[in-house]
Order: C-alpha cells, then structure tokens, then sequence
C-alpha cells in the first residue's frame, strides 16, 4: 500500500500484482520484503505542484488478510483459472477452531463479500480447544497428553478418532485429552460393533454369505433390528450431511446397544439353533451397518467388512440406500417401548436387591400405548422374568401427577396472574384435558410447567423415561419362586463348568450336582428344566461332601457342587 506523504493531497494505492508495480514504479521488483521495497517511490499523481510523493506506509497487511484471500489466490485468480474458480467458489465445507471466528472466518467473510458480493464458504465447523490431562491447553514443550504412539498401540488409532469426533470438542467445547477417555471408546463403540460381527462368524457358516442377505423376515425381532438399521442410516446421512458428527456417532452408538443388548442377546436360542433367518438377518444389518460405521471407524470396520463380504475395502463401496427395507415404525415405537419397560423393570430389580434369575410374580405396566404392547407380552416375561404382564392405559392407576408451574416463563405472559396460578397448583385445582394443563382459568403452554408422574409406591413402582407411564413390580418372593431361582443358578454354574471342561456348545454331558437342604429340593424340583438348558443327559443330586470339586454359591449364600462329563450320545 502507497500513500502520500502530504495530507494536501491525499491519495492511496494498493497493488495486487508484480506487472500493476512496474507499470506504476518502471521496475519490476525482485525482493517484495522490506527494506527494498521502501526504495520503490514516485510522485504523486494528484499533486499539481509535484513535491509530494508515494512511499509504501510502514504497516503490514495483517496475516489473517492472505488467509482470508486463500479462496482466490490459490489458484492465482483473476490473472488465471477464472474458470476453476467460478465453478468452485464457494467452497463446500471449512473447518478451524474456535478462535477463528475474528481470524480466518472473519476475513473470508470480508473479502468475499467486498469482492464477490458472496459467501466465503457454504458450511464451517468450529471446534473447541483441547486441553491436556492437567485442564492447561494441549503443549508440546509441556507434553500434557498421553503418548499417541502408545495409545495407538494399546487401543488403536480408531479409538483416538471416535473419541475426538464423539466428543464436546466439534460443537465448540473444550475437550481434556486422558487415557481413560479413549479407553471408554472402545468400549462404547468398537467392542460392540467388533463382538456382534464376532457372535455372527461363532454361529454362521461364513462361505454360505452374502449369498443368503435377506430383509423379509417374519420374526419379530428380525423385522425391529431391520427398522432399526433403516431408521439409523436416514438419521446418520441426515445428520453427517450437516457436518454434525458427534450426534452421529451417539446415533451409531444407540443402534449397537440395541443391537448387542437387545437383538442379538434376545435372540441367542435362535442362533444356537443355527436359524437361518436369524443369522441373514444378522448378517444384512451388519453389512449395512459396517458401512454406515466406515467414517468413524475405518479401520475396525475394514477388517470386520473383509471377513463379513470376503471384499477388498468397505470404504470402496457405496453409502447404502435402505429405502427398499421394512419401515415399520408401529412396531419400532412398540419395541422401543417394550425395551424401556424392560430396563426400568430391571432397575426396580436392581434397586431391590432381586437378581434377575429369581423369577417374580408379575409386573403391571402403565402407559398410554401399554396395550400395543400385548404382541410382546411374552418377551416382556422372559426378559423381566416374571410370571405374568399386565397392561393398563391408565397411568394414573398407579400413581399420581404432580405439577409444578415455572414462574420464570409464564409469570412475564400473565404478569401478576401468575400468583393465582401457582395456588390453584398447590391447592390442586387444575385440570388436564389431553395435552392442556388448565389452571385458575388460565391455559398453560409447554414450557410454562412441568408434569410429572408420582408412584403411590415407590418401593416397587418406576418411572418410565419421559414421565408418561409407570411399572410396578411384584416384589414378593415365595418358596416357589425362589427354588426357581435356585435352579437358574445352578444352570450359570454348570454353563461355567462347561466352559472350563472344554466342551463345544452342542457337546451332551452327564451331570452330577452335589448340594444340601433346599438347594438340594430345588435341583430335585426342576432336574428337567436344569438338563434341558445344560445340554445334560442325566442329573444326579447327591450329598455335597460327596463331590470334589470347588464350592460355587447360589442363592442366598448356599453352595453346590458340580461335576460335569462329555457323553458319547
């Protein structure tokens, strides 16, 4: 930039190129650094007396100007490649953290606009800063972080990338880098995507695939996890479309709890049972999910890819289109729901001290949408392990609503009305008429309170996520149930007894169980159900002492005995 070294006559030039230099100055500059292009001078045109002239003021443009004009001048636009640059321009996505708000996005935003009367970029992301383990910001010389190499060695560059991109940092949060962070990626979202492919190689016969995908099952089951799989790959295209890539890996981590704790595990007998539906069924939401998974996880999801396909690269492949499979979103809701009866089911167990092999008397569940949940009435007993399900539309059957006004938002609509309102809650004249909440004469909006569900007996009755319905759990135990109980411990110890022999699933076994007093009585009371799970052919109940092997507990602090034998049948 030149400018006149006499206020008089004022005049500024800014150059942009070498040729627009010698035209002006009748030299073409070899060094464009200080000092020698000081030495560049001429006089000024606008002054008639010609004693003032042009000399280069002293500052510089500030650094972040270049950057800002990187969308052009890379390209060495508009000297060259006008072309490229109008078919290119604005760009598609930048990325930069959050500091640059008043650098790089700021001048691209001027430039683009001063120059083009255009957006400088279409879509940005703007992260965080991260932090090393001691909360400063992330230092070489300080070497506040866990060693990459390390890290790469003991978890894999899969689980430092789920961890960066999962995490606060890409929505404009800090993020503090420890070693028990990137070890919970892997937890949360490697193993579960890794052990569902690895529970599939187990029980499938591997050269009979893909031969054998299909989306048309019957099962229940089958058709909710393919659903699932087509409601996961809209929601993950949605949201990686819009650059939000931390909601997507909470997306991807959802459907592999589903898929793990849910489909897979309340399939077991099915797969056991080499159920063809069940395993290309598996199969097919793999393949799909696998690729769904392959820019977060691309190196976990190519090596489980090359062993689901026998195919050279997921990432050669295409971002899969699941338009064509099942929707039905009636049934998803149902299952969604059933899984969140379940959960709180088990919860009241856990809070209760009930281990889930007890089976109990029964649960009754209360929820708008709870007679949907007839089909599923038996998956709900076996999960929950309960003898019976009883469905009711009334929440309120076992329970009470509470409402609670928020005076900060509804208190600036009604102004001093607002007391009354709050009265008429306390006192307990409102009224609710489907999604209205009236109170004093007034209609309350949706932020304005809070309602929620009470149980009238906490002890034995949850919440379900969301407050609209309620589950109560029949907590008392008798003799009966608890020797069944019994014998569903003694089936966990003989499967381990199993495990520790060295016998393949399918193997047949003899079985001895030593045990003493109502231990005994119960093996006794369900020897056929013990030997149909256990795959033994024959029980015996003896004296404990009588048996060698290591005490393994039961219920209630009891012991057994086991003693397991392969048969030849």
């Amino acid at each position: 930039v030149w400018k006149s070294d006499d206020p008089r006559y004022p005049r500024i030039d800014v150059y942009g190129s070498l040729d627009e230099l010698e035209r002006d100055f009748g030299v073409r500059p070899a060094d464009l650094h200080r000092p020698a292009i000081d030495e560049l001078t001429r006089p000024n045109p606008d002054d008639p007396t010609g004693r003032s002239t042009m000399r280069r003021v002293p500052e510089v443009l500030d650094c972040w100007f270049e950057s800002g004009s990187m969308p052009f001048a890379q390209v060495h636009y508009p000297f060259e490649n006008a072309d490229w640059f109008d078919s290119h321009y604005p760009g598609d996505f930048i990325v930069e953290y959050i500091g640059q708000t008043r650098g790089w996005f700021y001048t691209l935003h001027v430039l683009a606009t001063a120059l083009f009367d255009r957006p400088a970029f279409r879509s940005c992301v703007s992260h965080g800063i991260i932090l090393g383990s001691d909360g400063q910001k992330m230092s070489k010389s300080l070497r506040n972080y866990p060693d990459v190499s390390e890290v790469f060695d003991t978890y894999g560059s899969d689980a430092m990338r789920w961890f960066l991109m999962s995490s606060p940092i890409l929505r404009g949060g800090n993020l503090v880098v420890t070693e028990p962070s990137i070890r919970d990626a892997v937890r949360q979202a490697i193993l579960p995507l890794w052990n569902s492919y690895y529970f599939f190689a187990l029980y499938a016969n591997a050269e009979s695939y893909p031969a054998s995908a299909r989306i048309n099952s019957e099962n229940v089951l089958d058709r909710y996890i393919l659903a699932k799989t087509r409601s996961l790959a809209g929601r993950m295209a949605a949201l990686l479309d819009e650059y939000s890539v931390a909601a997507a890996c909470q997306e991807l981590r959802e459907f592999t709890d589903v898929l793990t704790n849910w489909y897979i595990r309340r399939s077991r007998d099915r797969f056991w049972a080499g159920d063809k539906a069940a395993l290309d069924t598996l199969w097919t939401v793999l393949e799909a999910v696998t690729r769904l998974a392959a820019p977060l996880l691309p190196l976990t999801t190519e090596a489980i890819w090359r062993g689901l396909t026998g195919e050279q690269s997921v990432h050669l492949t295409d971002w899969p289109d699941l338009t064509g499979w099942p929707a039905d979103d009636e049934l998803a809701t149902a299952m969604d729901l059933v899984r969140a009866v379940c959960s709180t089911a088990l919860g009241l167990r856990k809070a209760r001290q009930l281990r889930v092999r007890l089976p109990l008397a029964g649960l009754t569940v209360a929820h708008p949408a709870a007679l949907a949940l007839a089909p599923y009435a038996e998956l709900i007993r076996d999960e929950v392990n309960v003898k019976d399900v009883v469905l009711s539309p009334d929440p309120a059957s076992l329970g009470t609503f509470e409402l609670a006004v928020n005076p900060r938002v509804l208190g600036p609509r009604i102004g001093a009305k607002v007391q009354e309102v709050i009265k008429a809650v306390k006192a307990g004249n409102w009224e609710r008429n489907g999604d209205s909440i009236l109170a004093a004469g007034i209609e309350l909006a949706d932020t304005e309170y809070d309602l929620r569900l009470v149980a009238a007996e906490p002890e034995s009755v949850s919440a379900l996520p969301g407050g609209a319905g309620l589950v109560a759990l029949d907590i008392h135990v008798t003799p009966e149930l608890a020797a069944e109980g019994t014998a569903r411990d003694v089936v966990r110890v003989v499967q381990q007894a199993r495990r520790e022999a060295g016998l393949a699933v399918s193997d047949r076994i003899k079985l001895t169980i030593g045990a003493d007093g109502t231990v005994a009585d119960a093996v006794r009371a369900h020897a056929e159900f013990i030997a149909g799970e256990t795959l033994a052919l024959d029980v015996a109940v003896v004296p404990a002492a009588s048996v060698s092997a290591t005490p393994q507990s039961v219920a209630d602090g009891s012991s057994i005995r086991v003693q397991v034998a392969a048969t030849a049948s």
